[in-house]
C-alpha cells in the first residue's frame, strides 16, 4: 500500500520503517492519529539500507519474544508492516531529505520534492552498521553466509555455536561483542588494525583476560572466503604489507554505527558528538523540539535491538498522542 498524503496537515507523520518505525504506526493508528509512515527507498551504497532497516539484513531473530521457533528479520518487518497498514497507516515509500521545525504546522519534504505537513513528527530512522566494504563481506552479510554486525543478535545461533569466529574493531562496542561471543564460541580472534585498542581499560581487560581470545594485532581484513557461508578470512598485516589467512565459520564487524540523521541538518534538531538525536527528558521520547520525538536506534548507541527499538516506538506514538490531544487535535 503506497499513498500520498493530502494536503490538509496530517496528525502525525513517522520517518523511518524499522521496529521503531512501525511500532509507532501501529499504536499512532490505533489511536486514529491516521498516521503516515515514510519508508525511505532502497540503496547499497555505501552501506545497505532498506526499508524495514537493519532488520532487513537480519536472517534469523531469535531473541523476538513470541516467536519460539525463531523468524527472519525481514518476514518480521513484513508482519510489522501488515499490522500498521491493518490499522489505516499510509505508506510513503520515498526518503525525507529536508525537515522544517521552525514553525508549526511542521514540513518534511520527500525525495521527489512533495512537501508533507504535520501537527506532530516521529524520527524513527535507525542507525546503520559500518561496514568494511568488501563484495563478499556484503554478499554473505545479505545472504544470512555467517557474516553480521551485532553478535548480540546473531551470535547464540546454533551455527556459531562451539565454532572459531572473528570479530573486527578496537572499541568497547568490539570488547563487548568478543567477550558475548566467548559464551558460544570455541575462539575468537579479535582483528585490530592497530597495536591496542582505543577501548576503556575496564573492557580491554575483560577481553584480553579471556583464553578464549587471540588479538590479531596490526591486522585488516582484505577479503572473506566462501561461497555459500564463510570458511576463511585473508588478513594484510597493516605495518609489512603481508599477507595471510585464517579459517573461521563466522565474522562480527563491530567498528561502529552511523545514526541516519543527515537529513536532519539545519532542522535545529539536538544531536549529540555522534550525530544521536539527544532526548532530553529521561524515559521521553521528547526532543529538544515541542511536537517532535524519537524512537529507537537513531536515538539509541546503546542497545540497539528490536525491542527496545519497538518499546521505544511504542513510547514515541504515546507521547505524540498527549501532545495533540492536549492541543485539541483530535
Amino acid at each position: 500500500m503506497s499513498a500520498h498524503p493530502s494536503a490538509a496537515i496530517e496528525k502525525v507523520v513517522i520517518i523511518g520503517s524499522g521496529p521503531a518505525g512501525w511500532t509507532a504506526a501501529i499504536y499512532a493508528a490505533r489511536a486514529n492519529l491516521n498516521p503516515v509512515c515514510c519508508i525511505g527507498v532502497p540503496r547499497t551504497d555505501p552501506s545497505p539500507v532498506l526499508p524495514g532497516g537493519q532488520l532487513m539484513l537480519t536472517t534469523e531473530v531469535e531473541n523476538y519474544p513470541g516467536f519460539p521457533d525463531g523468524i527472519t528479520g525481514p518476514e518480521m518487518m513484513e508482519k510489522f508492516q501488515k499490522q500498521a497498514e491493518r490499522f489505516g497507516t499510509r505508506i510513503v515509500g520515498e526518503d525525507i531529505v529536508k525537515c522544517d521545525f521552525s514553525k508549526r504546522p511542521f514540513t518534511v519534504t520527500t525525495s521527489s520534492g512533495a512537501a508533507i505537513k504535520a501537527h506532530s513528527v516521529i524520527l524513527a530512522t535507525g542507525a546503520v552498521a559500518n561496514w568494511i566494504g568488501l563484495p563478499n563481506e556484503m554478499r554473505l552479510a545479505r545472504s544470512g553466509g555467517g557474516v553480521s554486525a551485532c553478535a548480540v543478535c546473531d551470535g547464540a545461533l546454533p551455527v556459531f555455536r562451539d565454532q572459531v569466529l572473528a570479530v573486527v574493531g578496537g572499541g568497547d562496542t568490539a570488547m563487548e561483542e568478543t567477550s558475548y561471543l566467548t559464551k558460544f564460541a570455541r575462539k575468537v580472534y579479535v582483528i585490530h588494525r592497530r597495536d591496542e585498542f582505543r577501548a576503556s581499560k575496564t573492557m580491554q581487560q575483560r577481553v584480553l583476560g579471556n583464553p578464549k581470545v587471540e588479538v590479531l594485532w596490526n591486522k585488516v581484513v582484505v577479503d572473506v572466503l566462501g561461497e555459500e557461508t564463510i570458511s576463511g578470512l585473508v588478513l594484510k598485516d597493516t605495518r609489512t604489507g603481508e599477507q595471510s589467512q585464517r579459517a573461521v565459520k563466522g565474522l562480527f564487524i563491530a567498528i561502529g554505527h552511523t545514526p541516519a540523521t543527515k537529513f536532519l541538518q539545519g532542522s535545529g534538531i539536538a544531536l549529540d558528538d555522534k550525530g544521536y538525536v539527544k532526548m532530553p527528558v529521561a524515559h521521553r521520547s521528547n526532543t529538544n523540539i515541542e511536537g517532535v520525538f524519537v524512537a529507537g536506534d537513531v536515538a539509541d548507541s546503546v542497545y540497539r535491538q528490536a525491542v527496545t527499538a519497538a518499546g521505544m516506538g511504542c513510547r514515541a506514538a504515546i507521547d505524540a498522542e498527549r501532545f495533540l490531544a492536549e492541543r485539541g487535535v483530535h
